[in-house]
């Protein structure tokens, strides 16, 4: 497999994720409150069918830590990582949720059926610029697609597309959340709109910024913002994001030699790969400008709700607002 963001979310390539939702779906009907029956058709145009609304929800951490943060209390994650370590589950009892895989592609199936999901959620992320999912391929979180099918005998999964504008998938998501009867509060939507203007003001320093994950053995890959939701979200809200080059999906691989060629004022590092010290233990990355200015800050995969979004926005907004030009 290709150095996409599917593996760069499996371990040892690990970074931030993909963005605006062309929602080919629809926000599905719902008269379970009534007793009746329940559908969603999900973002492949998938449509599951209940006899009732699905009240018992499994799946990715990406995506059921946006349900979380609607009300929606998941009975089961899998992912890249346990819960414990993922910014996205920060003062939740996680002893609610029953922890199915805590690396990526390893679920433990006979626990995910002893949870008694009603329902599977999960991401499904493109092969390319132009939004594409290649349906030969598992969705997010899963090994292989004999992986994905045991998965499916257990509960019906549901797939919220990741391609385009952070935006769209927010408000994909609160479709969701609706129809498994939830409404996100009033207060939470408002600070999100606070967050993204005070994010835009931010932006009028003029600072350039540049997203990376980096490794040891392999250099840097500095993310492609048109590639990635919140990232692209970033630029339609003024942020200045230099394109790196590169005929690549998402990413452009830098060697450690060359780094410097690529300058910006900012640089988010992956939390999902080396770390801040180790990365100013590489001489030639130490040199940049935004390194040398003490530039450099975390750039953490926030789920796709009102909650995480906001708070990614603030902290990336504080660290703009400390900042200043150097390139």
């Amino acid at each position: 497999m290709t150095a996409t963001r599917r593996t760069f979310l499996t371990g040892s390539l690990a970074v931030a994720a993909t963005g605006l939702l062309a929602a080919c779906g629809s926000s599905g009907s719902d008269s379970s409150a009534s007793g009746g029956a329940w559908s969603f058709t999900d973002d492949l145009g998938t449509k599951v069918d209940l006899d009732a609304r699905p009240t018992r929800i499994a799946g990715l951490n990406d995506a059921i830590a946006s349900l979380w943060n609607y009300g929606i209390t998941p009975v089961a994650s899998f992912g890249y990582t346990g819960l414990a370590d993922d910014v996205n589950f920060t003062g939740r009892d996680l002893s609610q949720v029953k922890q199915v895989g805590r690396t990526y592609g390893e679920i433990d199936i006979e626990a995910l059926a002893a949870a008694k999901p009603d329902l599977i959620l999960t991401h499904a992320y493109p092969v390319d610029s132009t939004a594409k999912i290649d349906p030969t391929q598992p969705l997010y979180g899963f090994k292989d697609v004999t992986q994905q099918q045991a998965v499916a005998e257990i509960a019906p999964i549901v797939a919220l597309k990741m391609a385009g504008s952070a935006t769209n998938v927010v408000d994909r998501t609160v479709e969701l959340v609706r129809a498994l009867g939830a409404e996100p509060a009033a207060d939470a939507k408002q600070a999100y709109e606070a967050a993204r203007t005070r994010f835009k003001n931010a932006t009028g320093k003029g600072l350039t910024l540049m997203a990376i994950a980096a490794y040891p053995g392999d250099g840097v890959y500095i993310c492609k913002a048109s590639d990635d939701p919140a990232l692209r979200s970033y630029t339609e809200l003024g942020l200045t994001y230099p394109d790196p080059g590169g005929s690549k999906y998402y990413w452009e691989q830098v060697s450690w030699e060359n780094i410097g060629k690529y300058p910006a004022d900012v640089v988010l590092y992956s939390l999902r790969a080396m770390d801040k010290d180790t990365l100013m233990q590489q001489a030639t990355f130490a040199r940049t400008p935004a390194a040398a200015a003490g530039q450099v800050f975390p750039w953490e995969f926030s789920s796709m709700d009102y909650v995480a979004q906001a708070r990614a926005l603030n902290n990336l907004a504080t660290n703009l607002e400390a900042s200043r030009k150097v390139v």
